[in-house]
């Protein structure tokens, strides 16, 4: 059971992308459509992400097994961080979700549309706006180093920086 609740690093960036397509979908159909059921799949996947990573996430599945496999090598990158931009947004999608409960579907469907906006920059453009924010919270010490060592050490991924410390 413990083997299930556990977040995998590193983590496949380019599964990590796919899903974050995968939500740009679902979210542009919820802005569009005020579906509100679609807001059901999208908070529980953020939710499933946060607590397992893809393992019991559709959306993660699909992306991991499917179509990661097709788009070459993995590039490999920490997890912690990814797991922090899932939090980010089933803290969104979580939000959406009790202002459609209080009757506010305009509200939901502009906290989605930022929702859809992260997930873009990410799906599309590989920039994880929740990773620079996990960044910058270790940078202040929010997070301590030891929750992502390779986060903290940038030498391992830059070793030109190394020579200069």
């Amino acid at each position: 059971m413990s083997t299930i609740f556990t977040f995998p690093s590193p983590v496949n960036e380019k599964a990590a992308r796919t899903v974050a397509v995968g939500v740009v979908a679902m979210g542009i159909a919820f802005v569009v459509s005020g579906a509100t059921w679609l807001l059901i799949p999208l908070t529980y996947g953020f939710i499933a992400r946060v607590a397992s990573g893809p393992t019991l996430s559709p959306l993660g599945q699909i992306a991991t097994r499917l179509i990661a496999p097709r788009l070459g090598e993995p590039t490999l990158v920490a997890g912690p961080p990814k797991r922090f931009a899932q939090l980010i947004g089933a803290t969104f999608s979580i939000a959406a979700s009790v202002l459609v409960v209080t009757g506010s579907v305009g509200a939901a469907q502009v906290v989605i549309g930022l929702l859809v906006v992260a997930a873009g920059l990410e799906g599309f453009g590989g920039v994880c706006l929740g990773c620079i924010m996990f960044a910058q919270l270790m940078k202040v010490g929010v997070i301590p180093e030891s929750v992502c060592l390779e986060c903290a050490d940038l030498s391992k991924r830059y070793p030109q920086l190394a020579d200069k410390a």
